[in-house]
């Protein structure tokens, strides 16, 4: 008898899709702008930053970023407390990460730099690997995420 995984289950409608990721973090709108320009992403309309010295009601409880496409995104929710990763061991390792790629190693170096100026922090370097070379950065909000070479 061999194991084998259970058949999916049919449904009349289609499968639900996956829309948008949810990172929690003190600091909405900080956090995505960090995205937005990291990634080159856009604001979800209403979601932009407000004009300087306006009320921000927005980036103190939900933001959403899209692709240029406007399909999958990233968004950012505001919470009063946010326990600090301890990232790869501890109490608190993660809960998710996000797998980001570049086509070179050349641009693995700029893109991390490029992470690092806009409040990235590193917290691994696998970048010798000849087979995927890799880093662990956090966001400034302290969220793990990887930027690797894809192959």
């Amino acid at each position: 008898m061999t194991d084998s995984p259970p058949p999916l289950v049919t449904t009349p409608s289609p499968a639900p899709s996956i829309r948008q990721v949810v990172l929690d973090c003190p600091d909405a709108r900080a956090l995505a702008e960090f995205y937005r320009q990291l990634f080159g992403l856009r604001y979800r309309q209403g979601d932009e930053p407000p004009a300087a010295g306006e009320p921000d009601p927005r980036g103190r409880d939900w933001l959403v970023l899209r692709d240029p496409g406007g399909s999958m995104g990233v968004a950012f929710q505001q919470v009063p407390d946010l326990p600090a990763l301890t990232w790869p061991t501890g109490s608190r390792p993660q809960m998710l990460h996000l797998d980001t790629t570049v086509p070179t190693a050349a641009d693995l170096t700029l893109q991390v730099g490029r992470a690092i100026e806009l409040g990235a922090r590193q917290l691994y370097d696998r970048s010798d690997d000849p087979e995927e070379p890799l880093f662990v950065l956090a966001d400034p909000a302290g969220h793990p995420f990887c930027l690797f070479v894809a192959v």
